[in-house]
């Protein structure tokens, strides 16, 4: 166990506490679960960075760090949805949501057939990680800051972030594809 890993289950472990938080019935319960969010989405970057400088590379961290950061993004946008049940915010949530579930399905495909390379995580989806994070942190903030409306300043992040979860999608297709379509893997 290394330090990375210890702040990845350090992250999954504030899921519960995230849920927890946002159906909590008091007045600061947006910010509170965006301050929980916002330590979530440092530690991922954080446990990338410690395991990269200090050489901590495990596979268990590698295996476990894309599905805390799923699990997380998953819960935060069902919850979001739920709580402001309007298709203009369900739309880019399923969009997010289907793409980690194909591109987490590619990805165990390719790696049962040796090819796991292809499709390794590229700057494409370290962009679309932090532009979903930084659209759900304004999302679950919700309150003015000033005379800035936050929540549709995030609306429109979400948005970006689909385009861009569509995008890295697209990306690792086409990385995909000769093996896609090469007919001796066929079942």
């Amino acid at each position: 166990m290394t330090i990375a890993t210890y702040l990845t289950l350090i992250r999954i472990g504030l899921i519960p506490v995230f849920v927890i938080v946002f159906y909590l019935p008091l007045k600061w319960v947006h910010i509170a679960s965006a301050i929980i969010f916002s330590l979530a989405a440092i530690t991922d970057w954080l446990d990338g960075y410690l395991a990269r400088r200090f050489n901590q590379i495990s596979t268990f961290g590698a295996f476990l760090d894309p599905v805390a950061d799923k699990l997380m993004v998953a819960v935060a946008l069902v919850l979001l949805v739920q709580a402001h049940p309007t298709p203009w915010l369900a739309v880019p949530a399923a969009v997010i949501i289907g793409r980690e579930i194909a591109v987490s399905a590619l990805r165990e495909w390719m790696a049962e057939i040796g090819k796991s390379t292809r499709v390794a995580v590229n700057m494409a989806g370290k962009i679309k990680t932090g532009s979903q994070m930084a659209a759900i942190i304004m999302l679950l903030y919700h309150e003015p800051v000033w005379v800035i409306q936050i929540y549709p300043l995030g609306m429109i992040a979400l948005y970006i972030a689909a385009g861009l979860t569509l995008w890295s999608m697209i990306k690792y297709l086409i990385m995909a594809w000769p093996s896609l379509n090469d007919r001796h893997n066929d079942n």
